[in-house]
């Protein structure tokens, strides 16, 4: 379920086992997934297991990365809630219910346990134990495993034999962790279709590397993420904040790079605001913290900073006009890290595994000093999916890696977990029965 690029699939076929149904919702990752491993996924998955359930052959094995983004930190987080996407655990309930499959292996972000005060995680433990699954689960990264992604997700495992042959301390016992060079087995050097980065970008790391440059050796490069927009700025932030005052008020006080607020309406006021001090409830702490480190250095550095600090007040978007330097007392060169342009800010991290791949284009990883991004086939690497067909436009690509489950790992809990014998496989073929009855159910309804 879910299949996406086949993450699950290419595990599972390792093995011996033989996938008999997929579903995707993307018709055009379902051509992909055609042509990496001769099945057509059916589409919406609600619609067959509320029309045509029956289409859906007896099997074994039930796997499934349900969309993580209703539980994921980064978003929303409205969880069950969430009507198109929170519910599709049900759909999954009802396929084991009425299949009873022997197993099954579930992958979600590791939140998904904590999500509501564990409320979730309890209501879904609870519907899978109702139909007699022992359950447990276990959060696991690549990089636990010699894959160089930081990409914690957690698994989940099911069995109606019981799971007495089954823990997850083996596993653990295949951790490797990372070599001191395991990042650089994983990416070619200078391959010739690799995506350079955009001269714009590299203008704006130059203009950061002249920041970092002007700070003398002494002055420690901030842990905590640099918003320059504070530097000059005057708002409150503690006892008040923008959105609790009269714009008469906030016009005594000085907005992104110590522009004046006086005279103006309070929407034009807010447009001179960070983004993030523009929101109708009072600062968390987080924020108090972040909002004071950065004006305190800046008025104990701005002799040094103050020119190239006016450059980087050009630029449209406050993404760019943040850093967050990860790197703690590193070499003091931008070029020789990992980078990512996100919405936080730019990204520097050591050269120790990648970020977790995801499903926006805009946070793919970059190679410093080789002012590229990383190629599909290096996003492959990282998610132990070598070989594998993607899409043909880099946008899809990377969103269809960042949503795919990391084969590896997969393939090992795969192999602790499932006790029976893979049975003779058919070369991947669909099964046949289920796909003339559901032809026939659509083609009817």
């Amino acid at each position: 379920m879910f299949a996406g690029i086949g993450g699950f699939h290419k595990a599972l076929h390792e093995l011996g086992h033989e996938c008999v149904f997929a579903s995707e919702l993307d018709p055009n990752l379902g051509k992909i997934y055609k042509d990496n491993w001769g099945i057509r996924p059916e589409g919406d998955i609600r619609m067959i297991t509320n029309k045509v359930i029956h289409v859906i052959p007896k099997h074994d094995i039930l796997c499934a990365g349900f969309p993580c983004q209703p539980f994921s930190k980064a978003g929303k987080q409205l969880g069950r809630e969430d009507k198109e996407r929170g519910t599709l655990f049900d759909d999954i309930v009802k396929i084991l219910e009425y299949r009873k499959p022997k197993y099954f292996i579930l992958e979600n972000v590791p939140f998904i346990a904590k999500h509501d005060n564990e409320e979730t995680w309890n209501y879904m433990k609870k519907q899978l134990e109702k139909l007699g699954y022992e359950v447990d689960h276990r959060n696991y990264s690549p990089h636990d495993f010699g894959v160089p992604q930081h990409r914690l997700r957690i698994f989940i495992v099911g069995s109606l034999k019981g799971l007495k042959h089954f823990n997850f301390d083996n596993i653990d016992k295949l951790k490797t962790g990372l070599g001191e060079n395991d990042v650089y087995n994983f990416i070619d050097q200078h391959p010739a279709h690799a995506k350079k980065l955009p001269k714009k970008n590299i203008e704006c790391l130059k203009l950061w590397q002249e920041f970092i440059d002007a700070l003398p050796k002494e002055v420690k490069i901030p842990g905590f993420p640099i918003w320059s927009m504070e530097f000059g700025a005057t708002y409150p932030y503690e006892e008040t904040y923008p959105f609790k005052m009269s714009a008469n008020k906030l016009s005594e006080y000085r907005g992104n790079f110590g522009v004046s607020l006086s005279g103006l309406s309070k929407e034009d006021q807010f447009q001179l605001l960070p983004s993030y001090a523009r929101v109708e409830d009072e600062f968390p702490d987080w924020k108090r913290r972040y909002i004071a480190n950065n004006r305190k250095f800046y008025q104990e550095n701005k002799k040094y900073v103050k020119e190239v600090v006016k450059q980087i007040s050009n630029y449209d978007s406050q993404s760019w006009q943040k850093l967050e330097w990860n790197v703690g007392d590193g070499e003091r060169k931008l070029k020789n890290y990992i980078l990512q342009f996100r919405a936080s800010g730019i990204r520097v991290k050591k050269v120790d595994f990648f970020p977790s791949l995801v499903c926006t284009n805009t946070q793919i990883p970059i190679i410093g000093w080789e002012k590229r991004y990383i190629t599909r086939e290096e996003g492959l690497r990282l998610q132990s999916m070598e070989g594998i067909t993607l899409p043909e436009f880099d946008n899809a690509a990377f969103k269809a890696l960042g949503n795919a489950v990391n084969s590896k790992i997969v393939k090992m809990i795969a192999q602790e977990l499932i006790i029976d014998k893979p049975k003779q496989t058919t070369n991947g073929k669909k099964h046949p029965k289920a796909k003339s009855k559901l032809k026939r159910v659509y083609e009817t309804a």
